[in-house]
């Protein structure tokens, strides 16, 4: 089955991808995988991220959407807890959560990739023609926020550091969080997503690891959006990312 596309900005793509897991589960994707990130593609990644998020609000009744990823590394195998790679380019898959769920993606993601059940692409031709007119008529009101002393439309930060802090959480775990409260993806600046871009490019790759696998949530408890990166390997003896979406830090609530 062919990528449905959804909507196409300067620098990104919103799509469906080739085999989605729930209604929710739509994917931003670069492109030209050579465009770097930087903030024009940043600032741009926000504006379709808000709008996709409007989207699915105004159509589907979601009130939560984490986001997965891959840096460097390429889904293997069984692919337990996380979606198949689609292809290189970078890919981000947004998991929208609302009412009237039958399959959560932490129970679809938990299971094997060949056993995932999954939404059918004709299932979702409705869904996805009411996602393209909430899109445009989203359009203009899809800012992107620029709190103050974080940076402006016109003027960008070109340090960005000092506004993003990295902790580790375990063995080859490390979790990237704006040092400001930010309590929903919409809420970030484009300095603190590129910040949050440099913190996990700069994540050390020993012991023989290869690439993170990330996972950014939303808190419901007031804390602020956290980015987990885990360390993964070809060879690794156990999947990090099942641990991680068995813990009481990522419920079956929250993704």
């Amino acid at each position: 089955m062919s990528r449905r596309l959804l909507y196409r900005s300067a620098f990104w793509e919103i799509a469906r991808p080739r085999h989605p897991l729930t209604a929710g589960h739509v994917l931003l994707r670069l492109s030209d995988p050579s465009t770097e990130f930087a903030y024009p593609s940043a600032t741009d990644w926000l504006l379709c991220h808000n709008l996709i998020r409007t989207a699915l609000r105004d159509v589907m009744g979601v009130v939560r959407c984490p986001i997965m990823f891959s840096y460097r590394w390429h889904p293997l195998g069984a692919a337990i807890g996380e979606p198949v790679a689609e292809s290189s380019t970078p890919t981000f898959h947004l998991f929208g959560r609302g009412p009237g769920e039958t399959s959560t993606p932490g129970h679809q993601l938990l299971l094997p990739a060949h056993r995932r059940v999954g939404e059918p692409l004709e299932r979702l031709e409705a869904t996805d023609d009411a996602i393209r007119d909430a899109l445009v008529r989203a359009r203009p009101a899809a800012a992107v926020p620029f709190p103050d002393g974080v940076g402006t439309a016109v003027e960008p930060i070109l340090d960005p550091g000092g506004l993003v802090e990295s902790t580790g959480a375990g063995r080859n775990h490390a979790v990237i969080q704006p040092i400001r409260a930010v309590g929903s993806i919409a809420e970030v600046s484009p300095a603190e997503l590129l910040a949050m871009g440099a913190a996990l490019g700069s994540l050390p790759l020993a012991g023989g690891l290869s690439g993170f696998s990330c996972l950014a949530l939303e808190p419901d408890n007031g804390a602020t959006v956290r980015v987990h990166a885990l360390g993964r390997s070809a060879a690794e003896e156990e999947n990090p990312l099942e641990s991680l979406l068995c813990s009481p830090e990522v419920s079956l609530a929250l993704l």
